[in-house]
């Protein structure tokens, strides 16, 4: 089941490609530390899901990252409704705030760490 290809919306690759021009400084600091294979697994930015976008997806493990920030607030009903919708598919959703990336990068980088490990299992 995994390495699989989440169908989605064609509508949304040009937000999608958009989102990643104008990442948000959580995005860029969590980025430049999952790149490149920094894991042994590889991300994606921005990944268009369903109808959806996640901020950073592996599709060899089925992992989904997100960062919230303070526009989720106004939006849990619809985070849960999406999380709901693509753990349909099997995949796996970690979330983290903006403060917590900003602040407290290191547990941030081992949750993330620990979760590929289970997820390669």
């Amino acid at each position: 089941m995994r390495n699989k290809i989440i169908p989605y919306n064609p509508k949304l690759k040009l937000l999608a490609r958009e989102l990643r021009k104008n990442s948000t400084l959580p995005e860029v600091l969590l980025w430049q530390n999952i790149k490149q294979r920094g894991y042994g697994v590889q991300f994606h930015r921005q990944v268009p899901m369903l109808d959806y976008i996640v901020d950073f997806y592996c599709h060899e493990i089925g992992l989904a990252i997100e960062i919230d920030g303070s526009s989720h607030e106004q939006s849990y009903s619809y985070d849960v409704k999406r999380q709901q919708a693509l753990e349909g598919y099997d995949v796996t959703f970690l979330r983290f705030s903006n403060e917590d990336v900003k602040k407290n990068m290191f547990s941030v980088l081992l949750i993330i760490e620990e979760t590929v490990n289970k997820l390669q299992g």
